[in-house]
Formats: structure tokens, sequence, C-alpha cells
């Protein structure tokens, strides 16, 4: 169930994901958490436990393509636009579900698509754009950089995506190799930041890790490839790494959702494979960690939470896992302020479970908990 920016809820005795042994009494005026009060002890119990519930924060999703109705762009050039359209409501609704409340849209999607599918089919996802990517063909000196960038400027979108590497397309050989030289990879950031838009930076590993670091990018994605030393550079450096875990898994599987060739799922597996390492480095040295999925197509959307299960198995505790997914991942956006924790002030962006989401013993237990997915935005605020 989904409520829409409630003007006056109230929950009595309910726990906050991640605390235990208490209780609160929480109020929510206009979209917003207007009380959160501890309970006294002897208040704590409530009166009929099969009611018991718990909050969280809603989900941030740092890496998803909302925009994408297949792995294949040639399969998707195959369906009409009215088509298109159904299936990326689709993707909105059930993004919704799972319980992912704002979404940084990693390249496909515009703002004015947004607008459209949150006027039109009443899915309120918060989105944060960065309508295009930069990739290999756009390696043609800065005057070209310039020009293409304008153009994303223009769409309104508030990110820029750096292609700084090939991916699952690319040879082993060749993955870690840079599409654009160091020159012109600064001067994409430093306009980026000079028109007041932050930078994600595709990469695989390698030199352009180091580029990111020095330039001084918000965040670097999927990153298997991180060394030790580059992983203390990124903490030094404040710019944060979002991995992207659990769709390399899915992509190594043959036989899964997506179906790959031979030749990409081997690619795929090399990248699972290494990841656990890079996740290891980034905890040790402190590098603050996003939760993002990846996700691109209706097989996956709505799977969401994958991504906690990968994220710890790969290293995380259960609590760094969810604060990658909340305090964290809102702090990467710039949005630290009013998203990603319970609290008084905060936009009301919520999960309401029916058991303890920390004690799930995988996503699916914890997708089939969710008693209610709430959000605290108002219309405009996702249409801007």
């Amino acid at each position: 169930m989904l409520h829409k920016r409630p003007a006056l809820q109230t929950f009595s005795g309910i726990s906050i994901a991640g605390i235990q042994d208490k209780r609160f009494d929480i109020v929510i005026q206009d979209g917003r958490f207007s009380s959160v009060v501890e309970l006294e002890p002897q208040l704590e119990e409530p009166a009929h436990p099969d009611q018991r519930l718990w909050i969280s924060p809603g989900i941030i999703d740092l890496h998803t393509h909302l925009a994408w109705t297949d792995f294949d762009h040639d399969d998707q050039l195959k369906r009409s636009s009215r088509e298109i359209e159904a299936m990326q409501a689709d993707a909105f609704a059930a993004t919704l579900r799972t319980g992912v409340t704002t979404a940084r849209d990693a390249g496909g999607i515009l703002p004015s698509t947004i607008r459209h599918l949150v006027q039109h089919y009443l899915q309120p996802l918060r989105v944060q754009t960065s309508s295009d990517m930069l990739g290999a063909a756009d390696a043609r000196g800065i005057q070209h950089l310039g020009a293409r960038m304008a153009q994303i400027f223009d769409t309104g979108a508030g990110w820029i995506k750096i292609m700084a590497t090939g991916g699952l397309g690319a040879p082993a050989e060749k993955v870690v190799e840079p599409n654009f030289s160091e020159e012109e990879f600064a001067f994409i950031v430093r306009n980026a930041h000079a028109h007041h838009k932050k930078v994600l930076v595709h990469t695989w590993g390698g030199v352009t890790i180091d580029w990111s670091t020095q330039a001084g990018v918000e965040s670097i994605e999927h990153g298997m490839f991180l060394s030790e030393a580059q992983a203390g550079r990124l903490a030094e450096a404040g710019v944060a790494f979002v991995p992207t875990t659990s769709i390399y898994r899915i992509a190594a599987d043959p036989k899964g959702v997506l179906g790959l060739n031979p030749v990409i799922c081997d690619r795929a597996a090399r990248a699972a494979e290494a990841h656990a390492k890079a996740i290891g480095y980034a905890k040790k040295a402190g590098v603050c960690i996003g939760f993002g999925t990846d996700y691109a197509t209706p097989a996956l959307h709505g799977y969401n939470l994958q991504e906690l299960d990968t994220l710890m198995e790969y290293g995380l505790t259960r609590a760094e896992a969810w604060k990658s997914a909340t305090e964290s991942a809102a702090g990467i956006l710039g949005s630290g302020n009013e998203l990603g924790r319970i609290a008084e002030g905060y936009i009301a962006d919520a999960v309401i479970y029916n058991a303890d989401p920390y004690q799930a013993r995988n996503a699916e237990q914890l997708r089939s908990s969710i008693v209610s997915v709430m959000t605290g935005a108002q219309e405009s605020d996702l249409i801007k």
C-alpha cells in the first residue's frame, strides 16, 4: 500500500529499524516527521503483540535505469512509444512497492519524462537524473564535450555521468582502459561543477579512479577493481563508492532472468568475484559506501532489496548495509539534511514492516514484510 504525503499520520509504540528494545510515538504532518518521541519503558509493549510494527527511512537507490525496458538497447528500439511509457510507469510503481522512495537515474531518463510519469500515472517516486551518459563516442576534444554537456544541462539534469571505462561489453584485458584523456576527464568534472552539477563516474578500476579522486567527483560507480591504496585516497577526498554488487551476480547466471550470452556471463562472474575485495578495501579505509542496483529491466525493478543481501555477503554488517541505503545515500545526493533518517523535520519517506527488518533472512523475506510505503513528497517537488 502506498501512502502519498499524509496530512496527518500517527504511530503509537512503533519500533525504528536498527534501534533495539525501544518504542516510539511518531507523528507525521504535511509529509514530514513532526514528532519522534521515545516511550517510557513501561509503555513500550503494545497491547496486542501481533500489531507490532517497525519503521525505516525510505530506501534510496543511487544507481538505476528507470527508462530502460530491455537489457539490449536494440530490443527497446523495437517497442512502440506507448509500450515504453507503460513499462516505465510500471518500473516506477515496482520500485516504490519495494520500499525505494528516492532514486538516482544513472542515464536514460529525462526530467521531462519523470514529470509526465508523476503527473499522469501518479507514482510519486523522487528521482534525480543524469539524462544521458558521456562515453567513448564523446572523446573528441574539449570543444565537443562542452557542446554535449550544454545539451545535458538544458534538460535540467542535476548530474553528469562519465562512462570512464568500458563495462560488460568490453574485453577483460581492456575493461579498465580510459575512454577519455585525462585532460578531457578533468574538463568534464570542472565544467559540471561550474554549472552546479554533480558528477558520477562509471569505472571498473584503473587510473580513472585516481582521476576521479583528483577531480573531486561525487561518486564512483561499480569500481570492482578498486585497489587498497585507491580506497584510502577516496576516503581522504570524500568521494563516495556505489558498487552495485548484485547486478553482476545476476548477469553472471546464464540461466538467470537476464539470460545473457556466455561471454558476457563470464565477464560478469569475474567482476562479481573482484567486488568482495573492493568492498573490503573501501570499508577498511572508511569510504562512504552507497546503495545502488544498476537495475534496468522489468525483471529487476522491484527487487532492489537484493543489493542489501549482496553487500552483507561481501563484508558489510547489516547496519552498514542499511546505512548505505538510507543516511549515506541521502548524503551522497546532497539531501542528508532532510532524507535518510526517521527524525523530526525530515521528509516522511518511510517503509512500514510487520516484522523486524534487521532480522530478515534475505531480501525476499524483507520484501514480504512490507506493510506500506509512505512518501512525503509534494507533486511539485517531483516535477521541477
